[in-house]
C-alpha cells in the first residue's frame, strides 16, 4: 500500500476521463460502475460539488466519490435523500485511507448543502464507522432484496428521518447497470 499526498475537491470537466477510467480499475464489473457515474452526471439528479475526486501532487486521480440524489418514498409523500455510489480508490491506494476521507468530505458536503440523510449500499464493516446503519433500523426499505446490513442509512441531522418509514427510490440511472 502507497503512502500519498493527495487533495479532495469537486471533479471538473477535465476529471471526466479519469474518474471513468478509475471506476473501471477499482471494481470487477467496472464497466458498470463507470457507466453509472456517466449516466447519474448526465441526470437531473447529479449535482456537480459532490462528485468529489482525490488528486495526487502530479494531478492524477487516486480516488472518487458520487452523492447524488434520489427518492425516499413514504406514506407523506417523496422525500428528496442522497445515495453515496459508487466510491473507486485505485487499486494500489486501496486501504490507505483515501476511501475513508472521500466519505467524510463527501458527509460535510452533503450536510453543508442541506441534505439531512444519505443511503448507501455497502460494506458493512466499513461504512457504519461513518454513523451509518441498517436503513431497517428508521423503517426505510432498500429498493430490491439484499441483506440488511449491507443497505444503510446515517442521518447528517439528528433525527431527520423520524417517522418517515418507507422505501427508497432509485432513479433510471441505477437501472441501466446492474
Amino acid at each position: 500500500m502507497k503512502s500519498v499526498d493527495y487533495i479532495i475537491r469537486p471533479e471538473d470537466i477535465h476529471d471526466i476521463h479519469g474518474i471513468s477510467v478509475l471506476n473501471r480499475a477499482a471494481f470487477e464489473n467496472g464497466e458498470n460502475e463507470a457507466r453509472l457515474v456517466e449516466l447519474i452526471r448526465d441526470s437531473e439528479h447529479f449535482i456537480p460539488a459532490l462528485s468529489l475526486v482525490a488528486v495526487d501532487e502530479k494531478g492524477e486521480i487516486i480516488g472518487h466519490i458520487l452523492f447524488s440524489v434520489i427518492s425516499l418514498v413514504t406514506n407523506q409523500g417523496v422525500i428528496p435523500t442522497m445515495s453515496l455510489a459508487p466510491m473507486a480508490v485505485k487499486p494500489e491506494y486501496q486501504n490507505s485511507g483515501i476511501g475513508s476521507a472521500l466519505v467524510t468530505e463527501g458527509l460535510k458536503k452533503c450536510k453543508s448543502l442541506g441534505y439531512q440523510h444519505v443511503f448507501v449500499l455497502g460494506h458493512p464493516n466499513f461504512y457504519p464507522k461513518f454513523g451509518f446503519q441498517p436503513s431497517k433500523n428508521f423503517g426505510i426499505q432498500a429498493p430490491f432484496p439484499v441483506p440488511d446490513e449491507v443497505f444503510m442509512a446515517i442521518e447528517l441531522e439528528y433525527g431527520s428521518l423520524n417517522g418517515l418509514e418507507g422505501k427508497i427510490e432509485y432513479p433510471p440511472a441505477f437501472n441501466a447497470v446492474s
